[in-house]
Parts: C-alpha cells; structure tokens; sequence
C-alpha cells in the first residue's frame, strides 16, 4: 500500500528523510480492526518524527500521521481517534502513563489502510467532509480540549490566542467564537492576522504587542518566543493553557509574576475520545467547520511538509487518499 513514512531520522534536515512509497499492509492485533483512509491531517507531530524527536531509530520504518478519516470494515464513514491507551486502562486516556499516539509506537495513519483499536473508531458526521473531520482528532481535539476542559473560562471572557495561524491557533478561534467567547490574537504578519479576523476574531495584534488591556487567559502552542508576552498579557488571576512549544522549551518562566498576580499555567495534551465525539456534536450543532489551509494528493506530501515546515500556513494541510 502506499504510505508516507520516515526510515531514519535528521534532526536537521526533516524534508531530506521524508518518503512516500510502497509499505505493508497493516497487521491487525486482536481487539483492532483496519480503516480505509480517505484524508488525513498534518501535524507538528510528523515533523517532529522526521527530526527523531519522540521517535528512535529502532521503530523505524514508521508510517507518519496520528489521525485520519475514512471508511470501517463494513463500509461506514467514521474518524480515528489518535490516543492510544494500553489494554485495561479506563478513564481520560491522555492521562495513560503509557498512552502513545499513531506513528509513536503503532504505525501511523498517512498511508491507504491502517490498524486501529476497535474503540478508537467513531462514526463520522454527515455534516463534515473526510477532509473537515480528519482535522478533528489532534489539532481541534487540542483546541476544544484547552477552551472547555482545562481552561476554566465561560463564554464573555477575553482570549487570547498566541499565533494566529496554526491548526490549533484556528481551531481555537472558531470554536471560541461559536461558544461566545471575545477571541484575540497575534500573527506574525499582515495576512495572518487578517484571516483571523476574517474567521472571526475580535482584534488581531503584532507579536508582542501591547493589548489594549489585559485578558482573563492565554492559549499557548508557540512556546519560547512568547511566553513572556502570555504572561505579561493576563489579568491578575488569569489562566495560561499550554499545549505545544513549536519555537522551542525553554522560556523564561516570569516566575515572579506568575506567583505575584496568582497566575494559573495549565497544561494540556490532546484530548480522550469522549471529548472528541463532544466536539464533533458541537461542529455538527453550530455549523462550526475545520480552516483547510490546502488539500494535497498523498503521493504530494511533501509540498504539504515543506509548508508547514517554512511557516506558510493558514489552517490545516490535508493529505487525501
């Protein structure tokens, strides 16, 4: 079957280790049954995979992608959830200790058929496309897991979103806008910050800039670049959720304000496949749908790493089948 995949990893040179060819058909453990794949989204994971990060040598070849759509056994729409929790575990599965995602240690979702646990399997919405839906799994799960689980904030309450054109970034501004919340961003250029308005954010700013006043959270996928500005951007008592750390794990952690303005930092991770039916109930109720940056043939991955690699972004890339 055809497949995007890594063989060895390069910290260095990602794009250079990226291949799409011809891989085995997938095996099926006892308890797992096989998709057959339509569309499938990128993710900040795939890149990290090419650099090894998370991924050794001795797992490799490993089929990319951690979430996808497509068509069951019998022929049903459905869409892949991409938490996988060791067998017996029961409860939130992003809290497994031994939780992985596809691609981590199970082959990934980037090719024409792949092996997934029975439970991971969810039926699609008529409403979404196979494109729309396979967005869901990880960047909007992500989005909607921050806003409504971790986040504490109510509909009224000023966001702001670090990076205006990411998957997550956008997830964030259209469900936040669905549910009420007064959404702000920041964006490296003109044009990102311009299509977030355009998706229906309330103000857009230049990175690091000064707000207008400050806000009650901060949604944070960017990391080291900034994490001082989410900081320094919340009321006293405000709440930073952090998912990601794209530009890297070492901010200054402006620990004097966090404990003198009785600051929150929350992480999150993903979210459990209850939360993922949640969400697609909630796309399915208010007409809420995935920001498709392109949609590229699989054969043509590569146009869609280089992509996101370079930062030309605005939604979600997605691969079709």
């Amino acid at each position: 079957m055809r497949a995007v995949f890594v063989s060895t990893p390069s910290p260095d040179d990602p794009l250079s280790v990226l291949e799409v060819g011809d891989r085995p058909e997938p095996e099926v453990p006892d308890g797992w049954t096989t998709v057959q794949v339509k569309a499938v989204s990128l993710n900040h994971h795939d890149l990290f995979s090419l650099r090894g990060v998370g991924l050794p040598q001795e797992r490799m070849p490993m089929v990319l992608g951690t979430d996808a759509a497509g068509l069951d056994e019998d022929g049903n729409e459905v869409v892949v959830h991409g938490v996988v929790s060791t067998p017996g575990w029961t409860g939130d599965e992003t809290l497994d200790p031994k939780r992985t995602l596809f691609s981590e240690l199970h082959q990934g979702t980037m090719a024409e058929r792949v092996a997934v646990p029975r439970r991971n399997v969810l039926p699609k919405p008529a409403e979404l496309s196979f494109a729309q839906a396979a967005c869901l799994p990880t960047a909007w799960l992500t989005a909607y897991r921050m806003l409504f689980v971790k986040s504490g904030l109510r509909p009224g309450h000023t966001v702001l979103v670090q990076g205006a054109s990411g998957g997550v970034a956008t997830a964030l501004v259209v469900l936040g806008r669905a549910a009420g919340f007064r959404v702000w961003v920041t964006g490296r250029s003109e044009e990102k910050r311009q299509a977030a308005l355009d998706l229906g954010a309330e103000q857009a700013f230049e990175t690091g800039a000064r707000l207008p006043e400050r806000v009650d959270g901060v949604m944070e996928t960017v990391g080291k670049a900034t994490w001082s500005h989410s900081v320094k951007s919340l009321k006293p008592g405000g709440v930073i959720v952090t998912s990601g750390a794209t530009t890297g794990f070492d901010p200054s952690a402006e620990l004097n304000r966090v404990f003198f303005t009785q600051l929150s930092v929350i992480g999150s991770t993903m979210g459990t496949r209850d939360e993922l039916e949640a969400l697609m109930r909630m796309c399915a109720a208010t007409g809420a749908r995935p920001v498709i940056d392109v949609e590229l043939p699989l054969e043509q991955a590569r146009d869609g790493f280089a992509r996101m690699l370079e930062g030309r972004t605005a939604g979600k890339i997605v691969f079709t089948v």
